[in-house]
């Protein structure tokens, strides 16, 4: 990999990971994140919640903290070939040692695994 195309990559990656922190950031300040039931559901009152309002609203907060533990997986994801980068392993798959294509690393930046590599890693997962 040229210096010119690790440059290119590192900048897609802190791209990427300034994209992640500010939707993170926005999930925290416009959803139910860190907000107690009646704060989410904006009824601070002393009455109670309808159970299909509560339901709703349940769902809807299931959603946000599925979303948020995605976008901080992709967050670790990003630190860490960050930091393969500093360590000069960054481009190398993790399982076999080869070369991950520059291709995948344009549309993936943060890959860790060649695309064979990934391939036995997803199947694995559905196992």
């Amino acid at each position: 990999m040229t210096k010119e195309q690790k440059d290119k990559i590192k900048k897609l990656l802190l791209e990427k990971r300034e994209e992640v922190v500010g939707q993170i950031e926005q999930m925290k300040k416009d959803g139910a994140l860190g907000k107690s039931q009646k704060e989410a559901s904006g009824d601070l009152s002393g009455y109670s919640i309808h159970m299909a309002d509560m339901a709703t609203d349940n769902y809807d907060r299931e959603m946000q903290y599925g979303y948020a533990s995605a976008e901080q997986k992709i967050l670790y994801e990003i630190d860490a070939a960050l930091q393969r980068m500093k360590e000069k392993s960054f481009g190398k798959c993790q399982t076999c040692e080869a070369d991950i294509s520059i291709n995948r690393l344009l549309a993936m930046p943060y890959a860790k695994f060649c695309l064979k590599c990934q391939e036995q890693e997803d199947k694995t997962k559905q196992e």
